[in-house]
C-alpha cells in the first residue's frame, strides 16, 4: 500500500480572497462545482485559496483533486469544504525596465510584451508601467495588447533605475482592475538605484493587493550592488505573493519563461475553507497549503499565498 507524503508549500500563488457563503445547500453545492467569486455571498466566512502547482520545470500540473491538499490556517489542519478548477480572466500589469543598466540585455528584453501578451485571452486586461530615473503608467488599462507593443516602441535604455517604485505604482493602478485574479509581470535585471519608497514599504503593499508577482529577471554577471541585489529583491516579491523569479539569459528562455506564466495565469485549483475564527479585523493570518501524493510520485511544488489580512 502507497502512503502519503508531503510536500510543504514554498511559495503561495494567486489571489487570495475572503468571501462568505450561506450553510446548508449552498455549501453541499459549491464542494461539487467550480469556483467563481462572483457565486459567494456572506453568512459563514470561506476563506477562497487559488493554488497552482508545477513540477520541477515550471510546468502546470492538472488533474490533482480535493484528496491531493491539505491546507493549515495558522498552524491549525482545517477542513476543506470546497474544491474546483477555473479558469477566469485575468488583470495583468506589465513592468518594463528601460533604464541604463538594461543597454546590453535590451534585444531581448524587448520582446518580452509580445511574448507575454500572446499568452493573453481577448477578455483579459493588462497596463503597461515603465521605470528609468523617473517611472511612468505608460498605458492604461486596455485589452488592445498591440497598442501596449506599440507604446514600447521607440524607448530606449537610458537613466537610472527607479524598480520598487514603478512595482508601487503598479500595484496602485491595480486597484482599478476589472478581473478577480491580478498578476504583475516584472521584466527587469532587478537592479535599483533611484527609487523613493522602501523594499519594506513595498512588500507590504504586496501583501495586501491579493496580486502575484512574476519576474523575467535578465539576470547576467552583476558588476553593481544594485544589480547584485537583484534577484534577491524579485525572489522576494515573487515568493510572498505566489509568483516566481524566472532567470533568463537568451530568447529562448525568455519565450519558454512567458509561456510558463501564460499557462500559470490561466490553470489553477480553488479550496475553499471556513477559518477556524474571525480573528481582529486587519488581521494578518498566515496559511500553509501541503500536496499530498503517493509514495515515488514525482516532485511537485504548491504555488499559493502565504497568507492574507482579514478584511476592515
Amino acid at each position: 500500500m502507497s502512503h502519503p507524503i508531503r510536500i510543504l508549500c514554498v511559495l503561495l500563488s494567486w489571489p487570495l480572497a475572503t468571501f462568505a457563503a450561506s450553510d446548508g445547500p449552498l455549501a453541499a453545492r459549491l464542494a461539487h462545482q467550480p469556483l467563481r467569486a462572483s457565486d459567494i455571498r456572506v453568512n459563514v466566512n470561506l476563506t477562497l485559496v487559488p493554488v497552482s502547482v508545477m513540477d520541477t520545470s515550471g510546468r502546470s500540473v492538472t488533474g490533482l483533486n480535493r484528496d491531493n491538499f491539505r491546507v493549515f490556517d495558522e498552524s491549525l489542519p482545517v477542513p476543506i469544504v470546497s474544491f474546483g478548477s477555473q479558469d477566469q480572466p485575468v488583470t495583468v500589469g506589465l513592468i518594463f525596465d528601460c533604464s541604463a543598466s538594461m543597454r546590453d540585455k535590451f534585444r531581448i528584453a524587448r520582446e518580452a510584451p509580445q511574448q507575454l501578451f500572446q499568452q493573453l485571452n481577448p477578455e483579459d486586461e493588462s497596463f503597461l508601467v515603465t521605470v528609468s530615473d523617473k517611472v511612468s503608467l505608460r498605458k492604461s488599462l486596455t485589452s488592445n495588447f498591440e497598442e501596449l507593443q506599440s507604446a514600447l516602441l521607440f524607448v530606449r535604455p537610458d537613466g537610472a533605475t527607479s524598480l520598487v517604485d514603478g512595482i508601487f505604482l503598479a500595484l496602485q493602478n491595480m486597484r482599478k482592475a476589472h478581473n478577480p485574479r491580478k498578476a504583475l509581470v516584472i521584466v527587469s535585471d532587478g537592479g535599483d538605484n533611484n527609487s523613493r519608497m522602501t523594499m519594506r514599504e513595498l512588500e507590504k503593499l504586496a501583501m495586501e493587493s491579493d496580486t502575484q508577482i512574476f519576474a523575467a529577471n535578465l539576470y547576467q554577471n552583476p558588476q553593481t550592488r544594485e544589480e547584485a541585489d537583484g534577484p534577491e529583491l524579485l525572489t522576494t516579491l515573487c515568493g510572498r505573493t505566489g509568483g516566481t523569479n524566472f532567470m533568463i539569459s537568451d530568447l529562448p528562455a525568455l519565450r519558454s519563461t512567458m509561456g510558463k506564466i501564460g499557462v500559470s495565469l490561466h490553470s489553477q485549483y480553488v479550496i475553499g475553507y471556513n477559518p477556524p475564527e474571525s480573528g481582529a479585523s486587519g488581521k494578518y493570518r498566515r496559511i500553509r497549503v501541503e500536496l499530498l501524493l503517493p509514495k515515488g510520485s514525482p516532485t511537485l511544488r504548491v504555488h499559493a499565498r502565504s497568507g492574507y489580512y482579514l478584511p476592515e
